[in-house]
């Protein structure tokens, strides 16, 4: 690993080591209209360890009001498999935290209402915080109560005041999102009773090195937690790691509960997460350089599929639209000379460029009425979802090109 000196570690302050370099990349969900594709702000998209705490993280970040703005483009309720998953986690909630005489539950990045949606329903106090206007909008068509702000100490201690402490905090893929993480720490001291939770569902470093999952790197993810990096830095904050489950969101995530240092007993899935991590040399600098060098493998690999294919006169359309695909054809250099056009379902990423690589988003009957010979999956976390809702596309001979954990063809 490199040591870049100037970085350090935005918890602890310790040396931050860089181990992978994206290039220059665009926000990842700031599809552009056509004639907007010249004004594009980018940055070095670049990631290192702390040598201290062991927090992977973005060495340069984008400022937030950059990335969550009154267009942004991603909708948590797009997928049946996401809408099926946070009802669960609601239910969870309901059943279990969100018991007493006036419970009171906030989240943190509540899109467009899929988790909170469940709990308006079922008529116990809530609050989401949302500082993106269009998806705000969404949410509070669903009955849900919205604050329009980014979370931070402040922000808790002004919600502790209107409604009171709450039960539990949660946030899913979003904490990671959150450069000022040290405020939001400090805010749930203000803001949970005595009791009280803070569950975070994220991205996974394991699961990011195991799968090479490196088109999860973007400028929304400040932070790559391991459960060994969140228990370092929730000690620092009075806070307790005292739950780690995996999850399948997202091709494998983890989420944490902390609470106030000694409120609960941690579960044993803690301490053998922890050991695991230690076993498999998660955080070591051999792993994570490894993983640099096999980023640039898989670039390498893409890039010869894809011009050999256009050298047989194969077409190749882009399947799925995520903020991962501005990452994956950005670091590789995939024009439209390559993939002509990607889909997507998401009508307000429809007639946009990806950004910074171009290539138009389309809707999918542009897939459905002239099938290509492949097609490039971008959305592969919903793979298993996508491939049995395209039977068809397979049954005309068409196939898929799947990029992680290597480039390959299903």
């Amino acid at each position: 690993m490199t040591d870049i000196s100037g970085y350090s570690c935005r918890v602890c302050g310790g040396k931050v080591a860089e181990f992978v370099d994206l290039g220059q990349q665009p926000t990842a969900n700031g599809f552009l209209l056509p004639h907007e594709a010249d004004d594009v702000f980018l940055f070095r998209l670049a990631v290192g360890a702390c040598e201290d705490c062991a927090l992977v993280q973005l060495l340069d970040e984008v400022p937030q009001e950059f990335r969550y703005h009154a267009n942004y483009r991603y909708h948590a309720s797009g997928s049946a498999s996401h809408r099926k998953h946070f009802q669960g986690n609601a239910e969870h909630f309901l059943r279990t935290e969100l018991t007493g005489p006036d419970p009171f539950i906030v989240e943190i990045g509540c899109n467009d209402g899929v988790m909170l949606g469940t709990i308006a329903a079922a008529g116990v106090r809530h609050l989401g915080v949302e500082p993106s206007t269009n998806v705000a909008e969404i949410a509070e068509a669903k009955g849900v109560r919205v604050l329009r702000q980014f979370f931070d100490e402040q922000t808790a201690t002004a919600i502790r005041a209107e409604h009171g402490p709450a039960d539990v905090v949660f946030g899913a893929n979003t904490i990671c999102h959150i450069a000022h993480i040290g405020s939001v720490l400090r805010g749930l001291d203000t803001l949970l009773t005595p009791n009280g939770i803070f569950v975070f569902e994220e991205p996974y470093l394991g699961t990011l090195i195991d799968g090479m999952a490196f088109d999860q790197i973007y400028d929304e993810h400040v932070f790559y937690f391991s459960v060994t990096s969140v228990r370092n830095m929730a000690e620092q904050y009075g806070l307790e790691l005292v739950d780690a489950e995996h999850i399948p969101m997202h091709g494998g995530e983890i989420r944490y509960t902390l609470a106030r240092a000694g409120a609960r007993t941690p579960k044993p899935a803690v301490a053998q997460l922890l050991a695991d991590e230690q076993a498999r040399g998660l955080s070591d600098p051999e792993t994570l350089a490894q993983f640099g060098h096999r980023v640039e493998k898989i670039r390498e690999d893409l890039l010869a599929l894809l011009n050999d294919l256009k050298a047989k006169g194969k077409t190749v359309v882009g399947y799925g639209a995520p903020a991962k695909c501005t990452t994956v054809t950005n670091y590789c250099g995939i024009g439209t000379d390559l993939v002509p056009f990607v889909v997507d379902s998401t009508p307000a990423k429809q007639d946009h460029l990806v950004p910074g690589a171009n290539l138009p988003v389309r809707p999918p009957s542009e897939f459905t009425d002239a099938y290509p010979d492949y097609a490039l999956l971008f959305a592969w976390n919903h793979a298993k979802e996508i491939m049995a809702n395209e039977e068809a596309f397979r049954a005309s001979g068409g196939q898929w090109i799947v990029y992680v954990p290597e480039v390959h063809i299903r």
